[in-house]
């Protein structure tokens, strides 16, 4: 069964900085990319970075040049190094495996990150 468990979120002033880890498991965690969204109250879903089988990466506008992300096909992990929090990161933060033709799409549970002082 395929599980995603999103971990390390939080409560963080201004400038400080989080990173979310999500543990991934039942399929094979290397073949497939993984992606990071992001949802605030009233908002629309956003997706805010991608790694991709061979380490590619792509990340939202908003979040670019602070927020990195990251896996270890060993552990099976994917993470989010978030730095330089703004008050508009808050935002409760799911981990994505898309679907394919014969695969559906998976979701974590969600992990809250809010930033304030």
């Amino acid at each position: 069964q395929v599980q995603l468990v999103e971990s390390g979120g939080g409560l963080v002033q201004p400038g400080g900085s989080l990173r979310l880890s999500c543990a991934a498991s039942g399929f094979t965690f290397s073949n497939w990319v993984m992606k990071w969204y992001r949802q605030a109250p009233g908002k629309e879903r956003e997706l805010v970075a991608s790694i991709g089988s061979g380490g590619t990466t792509n990340y939202a506008d908003s979040v670019k040049g602070r927020f990195t992300i990251s896996r270890d096909n060993v552990e099976n992990t994917v993470y989010l190094q978030m730095n330089s929090l703004k008050p508009e990161d808050t935002a409760v933060y799911y981990c994505n495996r898309p679907g394919r033709l014969y695969q559906p799409a998976f979701w974590g549970q969600g992990t809250q990150v809010t930033v304030s002082s």
